[in-house]
């Protein structure tokens, strides 16, 4: 049997599915210079293939099957299993009815298909509700998955085989790093699925529940990945990767006991790092870290089931980073119920403060099937799915509305990026003569910041 993968690329804005809000992906529209120019670079960094993909590519090679991808050709087959997301679902059902009207048997997983399978059942003989893996291995093993297809967790992680990605066309540019992430994206990885904490608003652990792999099956895999790839750069997707202190340090004992060439990223919790982990992370190949820290106000964090962290502990983390030549990651979300104009500077000036070599700022999105839709449901007013993509407004915030938030979401991106001492930070200069310049050189630039917002809004942002 010719079993056809497909993750589809998307054709507007920055697109990310798969791992991204737990699978329902982001979507990113430049609407300013600064957007438009960080869109350009972090398409070209952030382009990997799909691993649950790779996954399922595995599965159906083991089992003796024809293995074809595509992320755009409709291609001649026999099955085609399409990767989901809410950002992307149109071009996702209409590529499935192209491919149903040239023969193929056509299925949808990922968790859009299984949380919002009314997007998708019109356009498919199958719908997989669920961690995909039991569904395509009945598939595989001659069973006719047809109407919703439950799919249930797989308890034991070891048991999957590794992600094939010489079969989805993996770029060898992956293979490579120079720095950071290197072009054409990193190797995802995953060395646990969902996530152990209780956050509201996240998406991540709405599908299954927080299990680990051994030690033993993730350095096997990574091997494999060094045999496959010339010094790969691995992308760990957990979304708490430092969760269990014991057995990171046994990883990166491990990754030097076999002496793999690798670099790796990964994103935990910044209250799950100290700079004894962090060394020997480093010696075991970590590049970079990204960690949420969402909001300064430790009330509004509680609010949605967020632990704060004291910010004596985050500037520790930072300076530990920076000592060490980490590159480090902050993601910011604007929106929350309690925010306020004055609020959401605060964080901004925060993000700054912190000097961290990159930041993400997103606004708050009820995603289906999270407890905050629940609670926001009265307050949503937008009813295109594509636009719960992380940077659209769908809700009505008790104080701020939608061009607000647009412009403080701009305000956001331009006063962090558009500034010398971000390139300094970047560059790594620390100097204090040059640090010194550089400030000035700030405080121009903030100036000019604060004329060209006066010319948008009638208020300032008090930053």
């Amino acid at each position: 049997m010719r079993i056809v993968l497909a993750d589809l690329a998307a054709t507007h804005g920055l697109v990310s599915k798969d791992t991204v809000a737990g699978g329902y992906g982001s979507r990113m529209k430049p609407f300013s210079r600064c957007t438009r120019l960080y869109c350009h670079f972090k398409k070209r960094f952030h382009s990997h293939r799909s691993i649950q993909m790779a996954y399922l590519a595995a599965i159906c090679a083991e089992a003796g099957h024809d293995v074809q991808w595509t992320d755009e050709s409709i291609l001649d087959g026999d099955v085609a299993v399409v990767l989901s997301s809410l950002v992307d679902y149109r071009r996702e059902t209409q590529w499935a009815d192209g491919a149903r009207q040239r023969g193929l048997k056509v299925g949808f997983v990922g968790l859009a298909a299984s949380k919002m399978p009314q997007l998708f059942e019109a356009h498919a003989d199958f719908v997989v509700n669920g961690e995909p893996e039991r569904a395509i291995q009945r598939l595989v093993g001659g069973e006719n998955l047809s109407g919703n297809c439950p799919s249930p967790t797989i308890g034991d992680l070891d048991s999957v085989p590794f992600p094939r990605w010489d079969l989805l066309s993996q770029s060898q540019k992956a293979g490579h790093w120079r720095g950071v992430r290197p072009p054409g994206g990193g190797i995802p990885v995953l060395s646990s699925r969902s996530c152990p904490e209780s956050c509201t608003y996240c998406p991540h652990r709405i599908l299954s529940a927080y299990r680990v792999r051994s030690v033993r099956s993730v350095v096997e895999e990574l091997s494999y990945l060094c045999n496959l790839f010339h010094r790969p750069y691995v992308v760990f997707r957990d979304p708490l990767f430092t969760h269990q202190r014991d057995r990171c340090l046994e990883l990166c004992d491990a990754i030097q006991a076999k002496g793999l060439n690798l670099k790796f990223e990964c994103e935990t919790r910044l209250d799950r790092l100290d700079d004894v982990l962090l060394g020997c992370m480093q010696a075991a190949g970590l590049r970079t870290i990204t960690f949420g820290v969402e909001a300064v106000s430790e009330e509004t964090l509680k609010r949605v089931g967020r632990r704060p962290i004291p910010e004596s502990h985050q500037r520790e983390v930072m300076e530990s980073c920076q000592r060490r030549g980490i590159v480090t990651v902050a993601y910011y979300v604007f929106g929350f119920l309690q925010d306020t104009w004055e609020t959401i500077s605060a964080t901004i000036d925060y993000a700054i403060s912190l000097r961290t070599t990159f930041a993400q700022f997103k606004l708050l999105t009820p995603y289906p099937a999270t407890p905050l839709w629940k609670q926001l449901r009265p307050l949503i007013y937008e009813e295109d799915w594509e636009r719960f993509d992380g940077y659209t407004p769908t809700f009505n915030h008790p104080y701020l509305s939608a061009d607000q938030l647009t412009f403080l979401l701009g305000a956001a991106y331009a006063r962090f990026y558009c500034r010398p001492s971000w390139l300094g930070n970047y560059l790594r200069i620390h100097e204090e003569p040059w640090r010194r310049w550089i400030h000035l050189l700030d405080n121009k630039v903030v100036s000019v910041h604060e004329r060209k917002e006066l010319l948008r809004m009638s208020r300032t942002v008090t930053c």
